[in-house]
């Protein structure tokens, strides 16, 4: 079955100011698509993002507004501008895929790879779906976003060796910290994050 209340409507005095839509997550139960199938579901699709949880759920992501969508874009641009000071990796935007060593097909809003991982995969396994589980990646939750799914979601690249994540909560003016192998920290607006070890001299101040 498909998931409830797609749609939301933002009233002002009676009035309907927006109309912004959910993720649609499908149950796809005894449909086992194969990744060559995923993949080729995508290429005919391209105007729909989609998604493929570690149980199999197909998920259409919608469009985000303006607001998400900037922030979105200054947390790329501060990756990549860190990146390509430090030629460490490679960076990459929310329209990739990352075919998850630990089950299911995700697209972080922004993720970065560390060079020599990166390279050892084939030319054909980077331009597809890349079967790796980026070292740090961004989730940025927006308005429309229930923070569970986010959540489970970040455990999903855990679960396929994710070194550093950052799930950044505007709405509750906080972001989660997802480590490997350690309890998830929960920090409060305004903060510094610091790329740690996995990115090392990258720091972002929050909130953008």
């Amino acid at each position: 079955m498909a998931q409830n209340n797609i749609i939301v409507l933002h009233k002002v005095g009676g009035m309907v100011q927006s109309l912004e839509m959910m993720p649609v997550v499908l149950n796809l139960d005894t449909v086992n698509l194969t990744d060559e199938q995923f993949w080729h579901l995508c290429q005919v699709n391209r105007d729909i993002p989609l998604e493929r949880s570690a149980k199999g759920e197909l998920i259409i992501m919608p469009p985000v507004g303006g607001t998400s969508g900037n922030r979105e874009a200054d947390l790329i641009t501060d990756l990549n501008i860190w990146n390509r000071q430090t030629g460490l990796g490679k960076v990459f935007s929310s329209s990739t895929i990352f075919k998850l060593p630990g089950g299911g097909d995700r697209s972080p809003d922004a993720a970065w790879i560390k060079l020599d991982r990166w390279e050892a995969l084939t030319p054909e396994e980077q331009e597809k779906f890349p079967p790796i589980c980026p070292d740090f990646v961004i989730e940025l939750r927006s308005r429309t976003d229930a923070l569970k799914p986010l959540q489970e979601k970040m455990q999903e690249y855990l679960n396929s060796g994710l070194r550093l994540g950052w799930l950044i909560n505007p709405q509750d003016e906080q972001v989660e910290i997802y480590r490997l192998n350690q309890e998830v920290e929960i920090v409060s607006f305004p903060v510094t994050l610091s790329g740690e070890d996995v990115l090392t001299g990258f720091v972002l101040n929050l909130p953008i």
